[in-house]
């Protein structure tokens, strides 16, 4: 057993991690920076075994809502820069602020417990152990010691005073399931690396998110045939208005404080404007309003549809071999299936009960704080509807601030920690997502910023 019970163990280096990283090394706050990849990225390496993005991935939000706080993308590079100039983004951040020099690479992350406890499998192959205590700076096992045990893919056991997870939760596919059989090739969108996979073929994309979208425009280009089946329609913005990102003038409606039903309007008209009435271009009309999900940022879908490569279908009833049956009775013959149907949130290496799982993901504060704990947190376990570089910058500004102020036996330490216990706060700003998995991090970005930089200012104090 390795201890370093004044460290806190920092999980990933992609773009939380070294976010993390960078704002524990500049308060003073002492770290072990854990990466089993071989260099920085994390979901933006391309071609590593973690990555998820494809050979056309471009960011979805424009740079000024994408990037950190203190560390701005070129000028000189596009509005919505490609994975490869986001990766080398991410790695010269890591550079700038000394963050490197604190990663270990090549070492995975299997199993977090507390220390002392004793631990065991369960049933259902999770390991198991008592919930924490109310706090993280108290709370000790058997063995007398408080924080966490770290077990590591090289054998080493580890002994740290806190950590913070920044895995990231876009890595574990979540598959639909359909009656009938599929006699065709099907793939996650996860495994989806170029356009190579879909030449020649009858392609059938399933999920009508951002990748979902990007997809289907790559088929109705490679693809012999291409179809797109979603659940429900989805709203479709333009990427430009009158030259400028829409998400950067939607910024401007919310810095102006302009009401939700008006930007609604506002999105509607430029929808019309750009890219044409439902009716007209073929894209069906959406059953929801106007950011009760995440609007597709997506230029080419009516392009495509109206020259006939692309055709629109609603959910799946059945397979039949490769002929695929639609729930409005329509049916096509595929050869390929590519299921751009989401992730599932997934950390596999702590037992569920130590982050307060509810439902589908863990239940923190500001989806940053364990309520009980002063000693687990995590880091970008957020669904923003925007960039989300920014955001984990911020929350790990107030980690480390907290951390700070529990060190140094503040009143403002004792006053977060009630907060953190017992107020559930909205992150969606009176927007009703629609009940859906895709939903179950979400945050409304704008104001969930403020609020992370209002506590942030509540710690300083």
């Amino acid at each position: 057993m390795i201890d370093r019970p004044d460290k806190f163990c920092i999980i990933g280096a992609g773009s939380s991690g070294i976010a993390a990283a960078k704002n524990f090394l500049a308060a003073g706050i002492p770290f072990d920076c854990l990466e089993r990849e071989d260099d920085v990225g994390g979901n933006w390496y391309f071609g590593a075994p973690c990555s998820r993005v494809y050979a056309s991935t471009h960011l979805v939000s424009s740079k000024p809502l994408t990037e950190y706080s203190d560390f701005p993308m070129p000028e000189k590079w596009p509005d919505y820069p490609s994975h490869r100039q986001t990766l080398a983004y991410l790695r010269d951040y890591a550079r700038q602020f000394g963050v490197y020099e604190r990663i270990e690479f090549g070492v995975g992350v299997e199993s977090v417990e507390p220390a002392g406890a004793e631990q065991g499998l369960q049933q259902d192959g999770t390991r198991g152990g008592p919930l924490g205590v109310p706090r993280g700076d108290e709370v000790q096992g058997s063995n007398g010691k408080s924080g966490w045990i770290v077990r590591l893919s090289n054998g080493e056991s580890r002994h740290y005073r806190g950590v913070v997870i920044a895995n990231g939760h876009n890595w574990d596919p979540r598959w639909p399931e359909y009656p009938g059989e599929f006699a065709g090739e099907a793939i996650h969108s996860a495994s989806f690396k170029s356009a190579d996979v879909l030449r020649g073929k009858r392609v059938l994309v399933v999920g009508g998110g951002n990748s979902g979208c990007d997809i289907a425009n790559e088929a109705a280009l490679h693809a012999d045939e291409a179809i797109l089946s979603t659940r429900r329609a989805y709203h479709i913005l333009p990427k430009f208005i009158r030259g400028r990102p829409v998400d950067q003038a939607n910024e401007l409606l919310l810095w102006l404080r302009v009401p939700l039903w008006a930007r609604r309007l506002a999105g509607a008209v430029v929808s019309h404007v750009a890219l044409g009435p439902a009716w007209r271009t073929g894209v069906p009309k959406p059953d929801h309003r106007l950011f009760e999900s995440h609007p597709i940022l997506n230029s080419q879908i009516h392009h495509h549809v109206g020259h006939g490569r692309l055709a629109l279908r609603p959910d799946i009833a059945r397979f039949a071999g490769h002929r695929v049956e639609f729930v409005d009775g329509s049916a096509a013959e595929i050869d390929l299936v590519v299921y751009a149907t989401g992730y599932r949130v997934n950390m596999p290496f702590i037992a569920r009960e130590q982050l307060n799982w509810q439902g589908d993901a863990p239940r923190l504060f500001v989806n940053v704080f364990h309520p009980e704990r002063d000693d687990l947190f995590c880091i970008g376990l957020i669904q923003p509807d925007s960039g989300q570089f920014g955001l984990v910058d911020y929350q790990s500004q107030l980690v480390a601030r907290y951390v700070q102020a529990i060190d140094r036996g503040s009143e403002r330490a004792e006053e977060f920690r009630r907060l953190k216990a017992t107020e559930r706060p909205d992150l969606w700003s009176g927007v009703q997502y629609l009940p859906s998995p895709r939903h179950t991090l979400e945050v409304e970005h704008y104001s969930y910023r403020r609020r992370l930089q209002r506590l942030a200012k509540r710690l300083s104090r």
